[in-house]
């Protein structure tokens, strides 16, 4: 069973990326997109069957992209979660504050519904 702790960089990215194809293209991938890195890991999550990555038939490929990807239970749940903590790093990194926020005496924006 995959973890966040146990995936690099690379893998978290790719992952985030195939799962955005599954939502917002059906599963479409166009590989214009990845690396030879990221087909290598695509490989191996198919034979691991935590994703099924593939060819789409030739007739029925477009300029949405010639590959196809379906992720497991698993790799929705490290998606998901993986998702929630890209927000929490960005949040942290951000350099704005919303109408909402206050700024301490240290310039550290304090959020009203409870995130510091």
């Amino acid at each position: 069973m995959k973890s966040l702790k146990n995936m690099s960089k690379d893998e978290k990215s790719l992952l985030l990326f195939l799962e955005t194809r599954a939502v917002d293209y059906g599963g479409r991938v166009n590989a214009k997109h990845m690396n030879v890195d990221d087909f290598k890991i695509a490989e191996q999550w198919t034979k691991e069957d935590f994703i099924c990555f593939g060819r789409i038939k030739f007739k029925h490929i477009n300029s949405d992209g010639a590959n196809s990807v379906v992720l497991s239970k698993e790799a929705w749940k490290l998606a998901h979660a993986e998702r929630k903590e890209r927000f929490k790093r960005l949040w942290l990194k951000r350099t704005w504050i919303t109408t909402k926020e206050n700024i301490d005496m240290h310039g550290i924006a304090k959020v009203r519904f409870g995130q510091t």
